[in-house]
């Protein structure tokens, strides 16, 4: 919220303006349009224009069209494919240059790395991409962390507040349900995850929302992940 939206707002001109030639981008701008045509009735869409010429000033106003339909998108939080696939690859070329990097928690690491030698696996589900995953972890603050886990789930799975989506997880990677742990911040997410049968703890962390007294009282609570015991695998 803080660093990745931004720099996408911030940087998507220059961005294109270097990448304008390149199969990938064109094939991200192509997205970009047919979906500014499926949008064409709904209230402030930015269509983007075709090239009918290779004049330096229409290059421009095409490119203008794309960055204001973009950040278009990005008001109204909209989740499209076409918006999510130009967002990933910018946010890898910003990791590999090192714009930007995904922030670990100090205590995550070698909490980790404790759980697999106990036997334990561990996977990420979020509603980011799984591409936008791998870059995170790929790219962190701790290096390349991405051998400490053992799969990535996005919400190609199914959304994160239904329960249905922890069952497909616990089916994919062949796990009762009731012998898997879910960490979150999202009280709905806890809730549809409980649903399932899974066991949840709600991690506090600098920056997530608060909760309400009830849901203090009623979810397991952790701060850090040294608060864990778990049992080792069998």
């Amino acid at each position: 919220q803080d660093t990745l939206f931004p720099y996408i707002k911030d940087n998507i001109k220059e961005y294109l303006r270097a990448h304008w030639e390149e199969e990938e981008c064109q094939r991200d701008v192509g997205l970009l349009r047919k979906q500014a045509l499926e949008d064409s009735s709904l209230d402030g869409v930015v269509p983007i224009p075709l090239e009918s010429g290779s004049g330096e000033e229409e290059l421009e106003r095409v490119i203008q069209a794309v960055v204001d339909n973009v950040r278009w998108q990005m008001s109204l939080d909209r989740k499209t494919t076409a918006l999510k696939q130009l967002q990933g690859h910018m946010w890898r070329e910003a990791y590999a240059t090192g714009h930007v990097k995904g922030e670990v928690f100090e205590d995550v690491v070698p909490a980790i790395r404790k759980w697999r030698e106990a036997g334990m696996k561990i996977y990420i589900y979020s509603s980011g991409s799984v591409e936008a995953q791998k870059l995170l972890f790929g790219y962190s603050t701790e290096g390349d962390i991405l051998e400490l886990f053992d799969g990535h789930f996005d919400t190609r799975i199914g959304p994160k507040v239904e329960s249905e989506s922890y069952r497909r997880i616990a089916e994919s990677i062949g796990c009762a349900t009731n012998n898997i742990l879910f960490l979150t911040d999202v009280p709905r997410e806890a809730n549809a995850a409980e649903e399932a049968d899974t066991h949840v703890a709600v991690v506090i962390r600098p920056g997530n929302a608060g909760l309400t007294d009830d849901e203090k009282s009623y979810y397991s609570l952790i701060s850090s992940f040294t608060e864990l015991f778990l049992p080792s695998s069998t």
